[in-house]
């Protein structure tokens, strides 16, 4: 079976802001990642495996307004990166850091911390495929609030997400993804420009 074929993922947009929950199996075995909202949606698509964890890609409220009440319906440990377990005070069971592997059946999940968006961001690849959060869009890096914090996820974006192979799928928190290739033409560009040292926000490539 081809690796890309191993890990199944479902995308569950919900809430106000139509975050993305994934729910990824193999075989009779489940993860969440980012339960945004809709707890019922969510526990529906995992029915029939056994959920191992719920992962959380950073700790903004829009990712984990249903975490409460799936994590007791599952009864399953939550993971997170210690930074925004930190930042946003979520009591974790699972430190997220950079390099942690995950298993999932016979398949497996390597976390990629991408700091900016939020101290403790990360990214979860598998396959040919990532899981990036709101640290990478088509059109742009993921919000950031401070020029500091800007700088952080470029450096984020460019010696850790775009190192991956182009054919790489990407899936964002929020919308549709893409693939590395695709957006890395725009990401080169958008380095070799000048910028105003006070950037900072929802900036885009263009």
């Amino acid at each position: 079976m081809p690796a890309v074929d191993r890990i199944h993922l479902h995308t569950l947009p919900l809430g106000a802001w139509s975050t993305n929950c994934y729910v990824l199996t193999c075989g009779q075995e489940s993860l969440i990642v980012d339960p945004a909202a809709e707890a019922e949606r969510i526990l529906a698509a995992l029915a029939g495996t056994t959920v191992q964890a719920i992962l959380l890609t950073h700790a903004h409220p829009d990712h984990l307004q249903a975490l409460a009440a799936v994590r007791q319906a599952t009864g399953t440990p939550l993971g997170l990166h210690p930074a925004d377990a930190a930042e946003f005070g979520v009591q974790g069971d699972l430190e997220l850091t950079d390099g942690a592997v995950l298993r999932l059946g016979d398949g497996e999940l390597r976390v990629v911390h991408t700091p900016g968006h939020t101290p403790g961001s990360v990214c979860l690849r598998f396959d040919c495929r990532a899981i990036v959060g709101d640290t990478l869009f088509p059109g742009g890096p993921g919000h950031s609030d401070t020029p500091v914090a800007l700088a952080q996820i470029l450096a984020s974006l460019r010696d850790q997400v775009f190192t991956w192979p182009d054919d790489t799928i990407f899936y964002p928190g929020h919308g549709e993804g893409s693939t590395i290739g695709a957006v890395r033409p725009a990401f080169v560009a958008f380095l070799a420009r000048p910028r105003s040292p006070e950037l900072c926000g929802d900036v885009e490539w263009l």
